[in-house]
């Protein structure tokens, strides 16, 4: 059975009844369990847990630290070109926003590369908008050889890719793959992607299926909250996830929370998302799947992110630029999004020892 499969198993679930039915007494029940069940875990997400957030904080905690002790990976995106062929309503790097468009040459992401490979980072993401013909498999596989010259691992957070195309990307030597469904909607992403290979929901749902079949080290998957319905988006996120574990055990599955950003085209998002159901999100997501990856990105102010810290947070961008090529010179380009946190690498890591966790460069070593 696919995710696909699962996912569509809940189309005539009355969200907004089961929503109200959940009270505080069952929220107290819930919390006592050494495990939920997915609806328990829907519950979790509900206003009726709000007031509980402490108590689900605590337990969340706890959980982290049994799994992955008191470390935080740092890692640093990059971008490698603008260029796109869809119109995504949210997104600085749609096709009807009228922005300067950039692909880097070998030699600027090498260029760039060194740069924030001095900056400590032994981990990165290569990032590219939509395009198969300025960015052909040929041109990532390239990009991604000499990325592996200067760091440890090489995720990359590119257009969905066919089975064929993930194992030319896993012998250039990427290890992981980063993709946002970016709404599990689907009638709600039908009017968000208009134009272009990502109106397709379904190829992009069943993106890390393919990505898991290559047998990649990292599946990370995530919802931009702020497009859909909060509680529906981190559920069928938190079932993603689960799923992509119990299928693909030999690759470790981590999941995002990233929040709408001011972009170029000014999109404003259907929901609001308070601090309050981020951190929510987090611990529900926590107390489903035990061990899982959470990554905050500098999509978040440097203040919430320490915040964050204790409850589960195990990955970090640090020092993060969304231009194309931003690390080496300023340019023209928008950035994708804007970004909440500008700190350094080395005041990231102060942060992070200051709440008592220990910043890790480099927490793998490949054979």
């Amino acid at each position: 059975m696919s995710f696909l499969e699962i996912k569509r198993s809940y189309d005539n679930f009355d969200f907004d009844s089961f929503s109200k039915s959940v009270d505080a007494d069952e929220i107290k029940k819930i919390l006592a369990l050494p495990k939920i069940s997915e609806l328990q875990f829907l519950s979790l997400l509900t206003p009726a847990a709000l007031p509980f957030l402490e108590d689900m904080a605590t337990k969340a905690r706890s959980i982290s630290i049994k799994h992955f002790g008191k470390s935080i990976v740092l890692f640093a995106p990059l971008y490698v070109s603008n260029f796109c062929i869809n119109n995504c309503a949210y997104c600085g790097f749609s096709t009807r926003n009228n922005i300067e468009r950039k692909i880097l040459s070998f030699e600027e992401v090498e260029e760039n590369a060194k740069i924030v490979a001095g900056f400590g980072i032994r981990h990165i993401l290569l990032l590219t908008s939509e395009n198969p013909l300025k960015t052909p498999i040929e041109y990532l596989g390239k990009c991604v050889e000499i990325l592996k010259k200067h760091f440890d691992a090489v995720d990359i957070e590119v257009y969905p890719l066919k089975e064929n195309e993930y194992k030319e990307l896993a012998r250039c030597g990427a290890d992981g793959i980063t993709i946002f469904q970016e709404t599990y909607d689907e009638a709600l992403y039908k009017t968000l992607h208009t134009k272009g290979p990502k109106s397709n929901y379904e190829f992009r749902l069943q993106t890390l299926e393919r990505a898991g079949t290559m047998k990649y080290r990292n599946l990370n998957l995530g919802a931009l909250l702020g497009l859909g319905d909060f509680s529906k988006e981190v559920f069928f996120a938190g079932l993603h996830a689960k799923y992509l574990q119990q299928n693909f055990p030999s690759s470790d599955v981590g999941i995002s929370f990233p929040r709408i950003r001011e972009a170029e085209g000014g999109y404003q998002p259907n929901t609001i998302i308070s601090d309050a159901m981020l951190v929510e999100a987090m611990c529900a997501v926590r107390l489903f799947i035990n061990r899982i990856g959470i990554t905050i990105s500098t999509r978040e102010n440097n203040q919430l992110r320490k915040n964050l810290i204790p409850l589960g947070v195990t990955k970090m961008s640090a020092a993060s630029n969304t231009q194309v090529g931003g690390y080496a010179k300023q340019n023209n380009t928008k950035g994708q999004f804007e970004i909440s946190d500008g700190s350094t690498v080395d005041e990231i890591k102060k942060m992070i020892y200051q709440k008592g966790y220990q910043p890790i460069m480099k927490d793998w070593q490949p054979l």
